[in-house]
């Protein structure tokens, strides 16, 4: 049963350019999809999740959410881990560029890795593979998935950057912006204090 619930725009604009590795300290250091890295040339990722569970190797439902998506969505698949085949390429891409997603992050394998280097369109997997995907199902859409022992609800905001990806719930998005804006304060002081030859470490008393 869908639960996709579009947070408002204005609590995923708090995270437009927050680091990954800074939301993650104020998430207890625990939250990420860890395992995943980006393909694409350059890119801030940040949007609310639409998740697809399939199949290991098997894209029919990724191509049933591209049909769905509204601007500004992040297709999140659970495809769990298996990079035996492909279940993106340029083709799917292309697709989701044109409708205006916001970048993909795929628990499994992509292909056309050359095409998603030269792009700045967001991608996160875990790896690549010549081998296309079956296109059989079953799957699910905008329903809870597991990726990496996080599970990512429909709705959730996903953040992706160099560092990787971190995923959150919209109810605690204002005060975690709050926490991430407080935390990078405090960094850009220690910098200047490095800086002009103050810094007394990070366990000074």
């Amino acid at each position: 049963m869908s639960t996709f619930i579009r947070p408002d725009r204005a609590l995923i604009d708090l995270f437009h350019d927050a680091p990954t590795a800074v939301i993650s300290d104020n998430l207890d250091r625990l939250a990420g999809l860890d395992g995943l890295r980006p393909f694409h040339r350059k890119g801030h990722l940040v949007g609310p999740a639409r998740t697809v569970r399939t199949r290991p190797g098997d894209n029919m439902f990724i191509h049933k959410m591209l049909d769905l998506v509204q601007p500004g969505d992040v297709v999140v698949v659970a495809g769990e881990g298996d990079v035996s085949r492909a279940l993106v390429g340029e083709i799917m891409k292309t697709i989701a560029e044109r409708r205006g997603v916001a970048g993909f992050v795929i628990d499994g394998a992509i292909r056309d890795s050359s095409a998603f280097a030269t792009s700045d369109f967001p991608c996160f997997a875990r790896g690549v593979n010549h081998r296309g995907p079956y296109k059989d199902g079953p799957g699910a859409l905008d329903v809870p998935v597991a990726i990496l022992g996080n599970v990512v609800s429909p709705g959730d905001i996903v953040v992706g950057d160099e560092d990787g990806v971190v995923t959150f719930s919209s109810a605690i998005a204002a005060d975690l912006a709050a926490a991430v804006r407080r935390q990078l304060a405090k960094e850009a002081e220690i910098m200047a204090s490095i800086a002009d030859g103050t810094y007394k470490g990070a366990y000074a008393r």
